[in-house]
């Protein structure tokens, strides 16, 4: 009779086990939330004789449960269950989509209607509507519409008139899109009308769709300007509860001492990171440049300084908490340098390496912050997506930019050839979650001198993450790593062809998801 205080061995078999401790591998051993064994045959006929169960592959592919580096999973489920525009064509079409959903049953009369991802930059109108063709799409009713990048938004009057003192703030707009302070007063007032079930509902339409594309660990950037501590709080709480990925939760405020960073590790928060601002987004005009945008007269908008970053750094190092900062364009990215350094002057560049703080995106990074990050370990958290979606000759960021800056974007290749440690994501919903097509988009970044290999790719968005929230243990598999796997079908051949299907994917040695013909299924 099996000892029930020792942990159940489960051994898969016949299959190709991605792992750089053995290669070629096999077979894969997992006992409860670790794993055991890699090796293979015949040498898991072993392994086979004492497991409580055996899985036949039969060729599958079993690779490391990717990370998915920077997410907003309630906005993400929103997408998936709601009014996603991000295929509208058109602003006639995204205006009948917004008809099209506010006459919707199921909707109540006062109701605020939230929508995701509209882009006037692809459309052959070039600009977005106004709210007066907002109004009438919408019959009248609140209705909140975030820009693809989250940065600027759409909002109708009904909605305005619930905000008091919106006319007056930094970003208000009366005919076109909300930025700053108004936009994300607006946000607020929008997102602060879901009740705890629709929230529910939506982290979990996000947890399981992430599941279902072979993610194990989520990174959740959460904050007073883009969510909120209820949300954060009770995502935390629903993804310990229930099967489903692993969520890493930031919180996205400054920090000034010791009671701050308490307040933050007390809303289960791993840091004081992910999208606390030092600017904005360049499909917005509002990431901070050195330089004006080619298509405005703007250099955008720098929320931080060099003074207020190094606060920042210097009290979440002393607290022992990691720290990060949201960081765009090189404006922005370079205060974020200065304020490194001058904490690293101050605690020592070893305290500041030790905590791996980070920066989201990083997209015009010069050479002197390559070399800071690279010097005080701060992690680039950057989003392969953006480059696919907007990148190239003739895509949006060449508009913003010029040709010449837009080529300078994402520069990975100089990032990992300085050692700078990159962890990869998505920042759903504004790309979607495609663990596959994010290492595409690195591997074959759309400047060719960028492009980083498909195994250093793979590396960031699944390793990466893990040593992005200080653990060396996680995303790869060996014995003693965590059993975080998915299980593949794939068709042999370049990589050109469609990605791998997600047949399972495994958390601490749980199934949190079976693709529904699945002949592993128990």
């Amino acid at each position: 009779m099996t000892d029930r205080t020792t942990p159940r061995t489960v051994l898969l078999r016949h299959g190709r086990i991605h792992s750089p401790a053995v290669p070629g591998a096999t077979a894969l051993a997992v006992a409860g939330d670790r794993v055991t064994w890699i090796g293979r045959e015949p040498a898991a006929e072993d392994v086979a004789a004492t497991a409580d169960r055996i899985v036949d592959l039969a060729g599958a592919l079993v690779t490391p449960a990717f990370t998915d580096a920077h997410v907003h999973i309630t906005s993400t489920g929103l997408t998936l269950t709601g009014l996603d525009l991000a295929g509208a064509g058109s602003l006639a079409e995204a205006l009948a989509r917004v008809a099209g959903y506010a006459t919707a049953p199921g909707h109540a009369a006062d109701a605020v209607l939230l929508g995701q991802g509209w882009d006037a930059a692809r459309w052959p109108e070039r600009r977005p509507p106004s709210r007066a063709e907002l109004d009438r799409a919408a019959g009248g009713r609140p209705v909140y519409l975030s820009r693809v990048d989250a940065h600027s938004a759409l909002a109708s009057t009904a909605l305005l008139d619930r905000v008091r003192g919106v006319t007056r703030l930094a970003g208000y707009h009366a005919d076109h899109p909300l930025t700053g302070a108004a936009h994300h007063a607006v946000r607020r007032a929008a997102h602060g009308t879901l009740a705890p079930a629709q929230r529910a509902a939506a982290q979990r339409a996000a947890l399981r769709h992430a599941a279902a594309l072979g993610i194990g660990s989520l990174h959740e950037c959460a904050g007073p300007e883009i969510s909120s501590e209820e949300d954060l709080v009770g995502l935390l709480a629903l993804a310990a509860s229930e099967p489903g990925p692993r969520v890493v939760g930031y919180w996205a405020e400054l920090v000034t001492n010791a009671k701050d960073a308490e307040r933050v590790r007390e809303l289960g928060a791993a840091g004081a990171a992910g999208d606390l601002f030092a600017d904005g987004s360049l499909g917005s005009h509002t990431a901070h440049l050195h330089a004006p945008y080619a298509d405005a007269a703007t250099r955008g908008t720098g929320y931080l300084t060099a003074e207020d970053t190094a606060a920042h750094l210097t009290a979440c190092t002393e607290a022992g908490l990691q720290a990060g900062f949201h960081a765009i364009g090189d404006a922005a990215i370079d205060a974020v340098a200065a304020g490194a350094r001058a904490a690293a002057a101050r605690l020592g560049a070893p305290r500041l390496r030790a905590l791996r703080h980070r920066v989201e995106h990083a997209e015009l990074i010069g050479p002197d912050a390559v070399a800071t990050f690279a010097d005080l370990g701060l992690t680039a958290s950057v989003q392969p997506g953006f480059d696919a979606a907007w990148g190239g000759p003739d895509g949006m960021y060449a508009e913003r930019l010029g040709p010449d800056r837009a080529a300078a974007l994402n520069p990975y290749a100089s990032l990992l050839r300085a050692g700078v440690p990159l962890a990869l994501g998505s920042d759903a919903p504004v790309t979607p979650l495609d663990p596959w097509g994010t290492v595409r988009a690195a591997a074959e970044h759309r400047t060719p001198d960028h492009r980083i290999p498909w195994e250093a790719a793979f590396a960031a968005h699944t390793r990466g993450g893990w040593r992005a929230i200080g653990r060396d243990d996680g995303g790869v598999l060996e014995p003693g790593a965590p059993a975080d796997y998915a299980v593949w079908e794939t068709v042999e051949g370049a990589q050109g062809a469609e990605p791998p299907r997600c047949l399972r994917t495994v958390v601490a040695g749980r199934t949190v998801y079976d693709h529904a013909a699945d002949p592993l299924n128990e």
